[in-house]
């Protein structure tokens, strides 16, 4: 069995994305969400940049558009939040994106949405290099 990459710091970002979720519950609009932890990191001293954008390339070109993740933390890690009923491939494929693009190790897709839990997944950027087509989504590994 291979070791958890940023196991503690994940750890940390879960556990401030879990006071959030247990001081507001579920039902706010993702926007609430976003501002309350970014406070509850900052509290927790946890180094983040809210709203970081993330360039995008083709064939070596790099493209006016886009991305922008919620959050990166610890510099290595992106965090991307929603708030809806429950996490579903779509969300994941748009992380998947951000990790691939960013060339970023680890991902964590936030859902403060679920009605009983907050919901969360764990994605590693496994391999480095660019993949052929069949090996596009083995890169990915969700735990």
């Amino acid at each position: 069995m291979s070791k958890l990459i940023f196991k503690d710091e994940v750890y940390a970002i879960v556990g401030a994305a879990m006071e959030v979720y247990n001081v507001l519950g579920p039902g706010f609009l993702e926007a609430v969400y976003q501002e309350s932890l970014e406070i509850e990191l900052r509290q927790r001293g946890i180094p983040f940049n809210a709203q970081h954008p993330i360039a995008v390339h083709y064939k070596g070109t790099l493209l006016k558009s886009r991305y922008v993740a919620d959050f990166l933390v610890y510099g290595q890690i992106v965090v991307e939040i929603k708030a809806i009923a429950e996490l579903t491939v779509r969300e994941q494929a748009q992380l998947l994106n951000y990790l691939k693009a960013g060339k970023f190790p680890l991902g964590l897709l936030i859902n403060f949405g679920h009605k009983e839990k907050l919901e969360w997944k764990r994605m590693a950027n496994t391999r480095s290099g660019k993949p052929s087509f069949q090996e596009k989504f083995a890169r990915i590994r969700v735990n």
